[in-house]
């Protein structure tokens, strides 16, 4: 068996121009029985400032709603900017830091409270005016630390590498892996393929993911449909077999007007990658 894990999730941010409610029912409707939440600064059904001021009670009400539908929570995705370079995780702003460390502890509260044990963030960027080696012993401390306090409340704290960011290739996240203990990863291939990397180069991460990231992609596109897709799914699927993964493999088309990611069919190609990861996982 070619086991990409049998639990599937679906990010709530696929079909954003719905209600949160409508978004929920939608993923249950297409058979999916999880759902990763998106909380980002100013374009997400939920903003991280507005889940900070009532954490518990936030997270009470999403649960009763997932809850009804009948989804379990797989992941909180967190930002805490509207784009990674604002209010990013190793800002050299130290208010800033300070600031960003008051959401993560609200966050771990929400996430708690929803039920969810899993929360994904940013590793952070490069700055102007700031040197690399800062940037980079920043982003180590800030994701150190918020490891440590996921771990009070029994939740795993993991990074997505990205296009942008400090880790846009493998080489550096083994290595950011390497200096920041205990960190894991949301793996999205299509990060590194977009940039006209191999499969090949990323599968040494596999074995350091907690979370695991799925859509159609290739080079020079972040986004594709299945048809288009040059991410080696099988492969994938083998790699993290060998692995013993066990965590979600979350669908995770988007709709936003960057790099692309607004011309696919997000609930056609959701519906088409998920026939395509069960055939893997089911398959001998």
């Amino acid at each position: 068996m070619c086991n990409l894990s049998s639990k599937f999730s679906c990010a709530d941010f696929t079909f954003p121009l719905l209600p949160h409610y409508k978004v929920l029912q939608l993923i249950k409707l297409i058979g999916v029985d999880a759902v990763d939440i998106g909380l980002f600064e100013g374009r997400s059904h939920h903003f991280p400032s507005d889940i900070s001021k009532n954490p518990t009670k936030e997270g009470i009400r999403l649960a009763k709603d997932l809850k009804e539908i009948g989804l379990e929570p797989a992941d909180v995705f967190l930002q805490t900017g509207e784009e990674p370079n604002i209010a990013a995780t190793n800002s050299p702003d130290k208010n800033t830091r300070k600031n960003n460390r008051t959401t993560f502890l609200k966050t771990l509260e929400f996430t708690k409270t929803l039920g969810c044990k899993h929360i994904t963030g940013l590793p952070g960027v490069f700055h102007e005016k700031q040197t690399t080696q800062d940037d980079w012993k920043i982003a180590c401390e800030e994701n150190h630390w918020r490891v440590e306090k996921a771990k009070e409340f029994n939740i795993t704290y993991a990074i997505e590498a990205h296009v942008g960011s400090i880790l846009p290739d493998a080489i550096s996240t083994l290595k950011f892996i390497k200096e920041c203990p205990e960190i894991t990863l949301t793996l999205d291939y299509g990060h590194f393929i977009y940039q006209g990397q191999t499969n090949k180069s990323v599968h040494p991460l596999i074995k350091h993911t907690s979370h695991f990231h799925a859509r159609g992609g290739t080079k020079g596109k972040l986004q594709t449909s299945v048809k288009d897709n040059k991410i080696d799914f099988k492969a994938i699927a083998l790699h993290l077999k060998q692995n013993k993964y066990s965590g979600f493999t979350c669908m995770e088309y988007v709709h936003v007007d960057w790099e692309g990611c607004n011309k696919t069919d997000n609930i056609s190609e959701t519906i088409r990658l998920h026939n395509l990861l069960k055939q893997l996982v089911y398959s001998e």
